[in-house]
């Protein structure tokens, strides 16, 4: 089990396999979940489809725009405060159970969305509820990696919950597409499912919504036995009183660690810059480099699956040589890559370039995220990703704005690569001026 707070030590046990698989789970169940939701499906059919002869001057896409935004601001208000509430180790699985019952139902919800346009409101609300719902979600689950992993080990354990989330999406985007989506007609896919009035991408959403909860039950009905980080209660016990502990807690590790503050700003930057390649490499894929509607949907499978194994490759050299040289080496390689995929043409270039890309992308997040949990005070985690998902949100706007306006300069698509390669070389450069221990400081 793993030692207290009062009682640190550097050859604590790690939590058994079965705990570390559960953990794993939930990410697969979640990411699936936000690739279906946010990305693939029920996003294009609400634009699509249900907005289509929408009145007045802004577009659905300009609809979903606005609402994603609110999403993004809701979760960073209530983002920190979810962090001082969840220090306590017992309060993680709560505020989890919660949070992913939330995102399920919102899901399931989405069956109600007919294709028509006065369903285009609520449907745009249900996926706001559901963003929100994951992002804070990250919280407490990340948290967990405390509870669950060494210094020594939790880079691979890390890399295998990114790697677990990648390959969920890409096992539920096949499911979907074969069962539900693929073929032509008015019945598609395995299941032969209607498509009038967006039947089968509502059927679709009920399996997306039994996905998350059959991957998220392992965790959540053995979360009450992993070992507690420490055995440090909040004094936080409402919102208010939430946010005061949360500047008492900022005031503390500004004076204990500068390096904590200094990091969280730097990599909201460049996950800005990782999140602007997934979103917007799909329609420079088709506009761009010629490639295919329904090959976006198999490089978004195959790109997926390498960004796992970078994950789990990344995991392991964050574990040998420490998380911030991980992160310069793939940020440099995203940028290099960025920048040829600016001169070169067609669909081979955009396919090599683009899984290229995908398998840096991977290591990236996985060390990011422990390099968090390394530099965070000992039963501070949950405040400290409470904060790293407040800043990724803040600066969410960096990479589609900077995108649009190297687009306009330009006045070419494949330009915007441009914008994305300043937000990473940004955050590079920010991030050689940040010291991150190899191993968490507390345990060493």
């Amino acid at each position: 089990m793993v030692a207290s707070m009062r009682t640190p030590r550097l050859d604590r046990p790690t939590a058994g396999r079965s705990k570390v698989l559960a953990w794993a789970l939930w990410d697969c169940g979640s990411t699936g979940m936000n690739a279906i939701v946010s990305t693939f499906v029920f996003s294009v059919y609400l634009t699509g489809s249900v907005g289509q002869g929408l009145p007045g001057g802004a577009s659905p896409a300009s609809w979903l725009g606005r609402t994603l935004t609110i999403a993004g601001l809701v979760v960073a208000i209530l983002a920190p405060v979810t962090g001082v509430l969840v220090q306590a180790p017992h309060r993680r699985r709560t505020a989890l159970t919660v949070l992913t019952a939330l995102a399920a139902m919102s899901t399931s919800a989405m069956c109600f969305i007919h294709d028509d346009v006065a369903y285009l409101a609520p449907g745009l609300a249900l996926l706001a509820l559901t963003a929100a719902c994951g992002d804070l979600a990250s919280v407490p689950y990340n948290a967990m990696l405390r509870q669950l992993a060494t210094p020594q080990n939790s880079g691979r354990v890390s890399g295998l919950g990114w790697a677990a989330g990648y390959f969920g999406s890409v096992v539920l985007l096949l499911l979907l597409y074969f069962g539900f989506i693929a073929g032509d007609g008015p019945t598609r896919g395995l299941l032969g499912i209607a498509v009038d009035d967006g039947h089968n991408i509502r059927m679709a959403m009920l399996m997306t919504a039994a996905w998350f909860v059959v991957f998220a039950m392992p965790l959540l009905l053995t979360a009450h036995t992993f070992s507690p980080a420490a055995q440090v209660e909040s004094p936080a016990t409402g919102v208010l009183s939430g946010y005061r502990q949360l500047w008492s807690d900022l005031k503390v590790e500004w004076a204990r660690d500068r390096n904590l503050v200094y990091y969280l700003v730097v990599s909201a930057v460049f996950r800005d810059g990782l999140a602007g390649v997934f979103a917007f490499g799909a329609v420079l894929g088709v506009s761009v480099y010629g490639i295919s509607q329904a090959d976006v949907l198999v490089f978004g499978v195959v790109a997926s699956t390498l960004a796992a194994v970078g994950a789990i490759v990344g995991g392991q050299l964050d574990d040998r040589i420490g998380g911030k040289p991980v992160i310069v080496v793939s940020l440099s390689a995203l940028i290099v890559i960025c920048a040829g995929l600016m001169a070169v043409h067609g669909p081979v270039a955009f396919w090599i370039c683009g899984l290229l890309l995908a398998l840096f992308v991977g290591p990236t997040q996985s060390a990011a995220r422990t390099s968090l949990l390394r530099m965070a005070g000992e039963s501070k985690e949950g405040v400290a990703f409470g904060l790293y998902t407040m800043t990724g949100r803040a600066a969410a706007f960096l990479a589609p704005w900077l995108f649009f306006v190297f687009v306009d300069w330009f006045h070419a698509d494949r330009a915007g690569l441009g914008g994305l390669i300043v937000v990473l070389a940004a955050g590079l450069i920010g991030l050689l001026f940040v010291r991150i221990p190899r191993h968490s400081r507390v345990d060493c």
